[in-house]
């Protein structure tokens, strides 16, 4: 996994070097400093979050353990899907796809791409707006100023998380002169030490500053970023819908809107339009098999 690999990478890389150039790690081992600048930072963030901040915060750990899988073939299984229930509402109309959006887990059609039917949040945006396009009752321009609405709120709160976490890190490099300023201070206070026993005092103090740098830019803030990435993976994945289902309520074919979802995706996840095309008339086969 990266985010371990990435871990190991840093401390191999500040402690490794460190060694070679003919330091010591005996010296680098402080408790009390980590206790004081970890100490702070829980601190602060508990105080600078409410209880739904703090509880998404925590929620999100498990999910940077595993890959989101927002990936080519996952955009792929989820284009294929789109093309059956729109291939479907051009054949028996709105009311076609009723049963299935009603109770996705029993129907043919979404049993068929279990990648989707595991993601709830992919399939909530997908049957919710396809609800409301079997009822009939809203104009093209008003669902796609819903779905852009929701997709701006799933945005703003997916933020939460990687805010809390970023301004933690940001704030360890400050907390860790905290603590070598105390360590500087026990030194002084301690006028009848010896040069040798307070070189060692000021030395141990000045290690403050270099945990909160590391814990901070070094394992802190990289998770804020990696949850950063997760969210715009999964706002992307719901753009893809968005579009496609709005070519189809424009009168475009199944096979072009789902091509107008495929404009959608990065580059670098992005299928072909060959890939697409045979990736669609395969489904297309199954689907009339």
């Amino acid at each position: 996994m990266l985010i371990p690999l990435g871990y190991l990478v840093v401390l191999l890389s500040v402690f490794g070097g460190f060694v070679l150039a003919g330091g010591s790690l005996g010296p680098l081992f402080q408790p009390t400093e980590l206790l004081m600048i970890g100490g702070a930072g829980v601190g602060a963030f508990i105080a600078a979050n409410n209880g739904k901040a703090i509880k998404a915060t925590f929620r999100i750990f498990p999910k940077l353990k595993r890959t989101k899988n927002y990936n080519k073939a996952l955009y792929m299984e989820l284009m294929a899907l789109q093309f059956k229930l729109l291939s479907k509402i051009r054949r028996e109309g709105m009311l076609g796809v009723e049963r299935d959006i009603e109770n996705p887990q029993e129907s043919p059609l979404f049993q068929e791409h279990p990648k989707v039917l595991e993601d709830p949040m992919i399939m909530d945006f997908l049957t919710d707006y396809l609800r409301l396009m079997v009822s009939g009752g809203m104009e093209p321009m008003e669902i796609d100023e819903l779905m852009l609405h929701e997709i701006e709120a799933f945005e703003q709160e997916a933020h939460i998380p990687a805010d809390a976490i970023a301004k933690v890190g940001d704030a360890m490099p400050a907390f860790g002169i905290v603590a070598a300023v105390m360590g500087v201070v026990k030194a002084l206070s301690m006028a009848d030490a010896g040069p040798d026993e307070m070189g060692q005092m000021i030395a141990h103090a000045l290690v403050g500053t270099f945990l909160g740098i590391l814990m901070g830019y070094g394992f802190i803030s990289p998770l804020a970023s990696r949850v950063e990435r997760q969210i715009k993976e999964a706002e992307k994945m719901l753009q893809c819908i968005r579009v496609t289902l709005l070519a189809s309520l424009h009168g475009y074919a199944p096979q072009l809107a789902v091509e107008f979802g495929r404009k959608a995706l990065h580059t670098q996840e992005r299928p072909s339009f060959a890939e697409l095309e045979d990736y669609v008339r395969d489904a297309k086969k199954a689907g009339g098999a």
